[in-house]
C-alpha cells in the first residue's frame, strides 16, 4: 500500500523559506511524476510544481523563481523515498495547505496538468494528507 506523508511545514514571516518534504513509502521510485498542490481558504486549489524521474520540472507562475522541487531522493532498502519543496522569498499568499502528489508511468508528459489529474482522484490516490505554511506580513 502506498502511503505519502508530507513534512516541514510552519509559520514564516514574509521573506523566509521553509522547506517542504514529501515521503513516499510503497513504490518504487522509477517513471514518476511527483509534485504540489496548495489549498487556501476562499482560492482555488492550484498546482505550484511537478518533477518527473527525469529531472524536468515545472512551475506556476505564481511561484515561478522562488520554489524549487527536487527529484526523489532513494533510500539504500528502497523503502522511504524522499523528495523536496524549497520555498524562498515566501509571501503572505502562499499561506495555504500544501500537498504532495505522486503516480507512476504516467502516458504523457509530468506537467501541472497530471497534478491536476492526481488531486481530483476521488478516493485520494496519491496524495498525502497536507501541512500547512502560514506566511505573516
Amino acid at each position: 500500500q502506498v502511503r505519502i506523508v508530507e513534512s516541514g511545514g510552519g509559520s514564516v514571516q514574509a521573506g523566509e523559506s521553509l522547506t517542504l518534504s514529501c515521503s513516499v513509502v510503497g513504490n518504487s521510485p522509477n517513471n514518476y511524476c511527483v509534485g504540489w498542490f496548495r489549498l487556501a481558504p476562499g482560492k482555488q486549489r492550484e498546482e505550484v510544481a511537478s518533477i518527473d524521474n527525469g529531472g524536468t520540472a515545472t512551475y506556476s507562475d505564481s511561484v515561478k523563481g522562488r520554489f524549487t522541487i527536487s527529484r526523489f531522493t532513494i533510500s539504500q532498502d528502497n523503502s522511504n523515498n524522499t523528495q523536496y519543496l524549497q520555498m524562498n522569498s515566501l509571501k503572505p499568499e502562499d499561506t495555504a495547505q500544501y500537498y504532495c502528489a505522486v503516480d507512476w508511468n504516467v502516458p504523457v508528459p509530468c506537467d501541472l496538468g497530471v497534478i491536476a489529474t492526481i488531486a481530483g482522484r476521488r478516493p485520494q490516490e496519491y496524495w498525502g494528507q497536507g501541512i500547512q505554511v502560514t506566511v505573516s506580513s
